[in-house]
């Protein structure tokens, strides 16, 4: 990744499971952050990670909890 910054100790990781579809799990070191929906290709959880690459600094933060703090 020439160019650009990494964050350390973030990574995707695509793995498949028993019924043969991929999953992105976003993780921090070794701690499972978020897992995605199965995709029926590697080339669709590749393009999810883009998505969440290019928009996920720019979603808003929706605060559904019933606690005002």
């Amino acid at each position: 990744m020439e160019g650009s910054r990494v964050a350390k100790g973030y990574s995707f990781e695509i793995t498949e499971d028993k019924q043969g579809e991929f999953r992105v799990a976003f993780k921090y070191n070794s701690e499972k952050i978020f897992t995605t929906e199965g995709y029926s290709s590697k080339a669709r959880a590749k393009r999810a990670i883009e998505s969440f690459r290019k928009n996920g600094s720019l979603a808003p933060v929706v605060d559904r909890s019933k606690s005002a703090a």
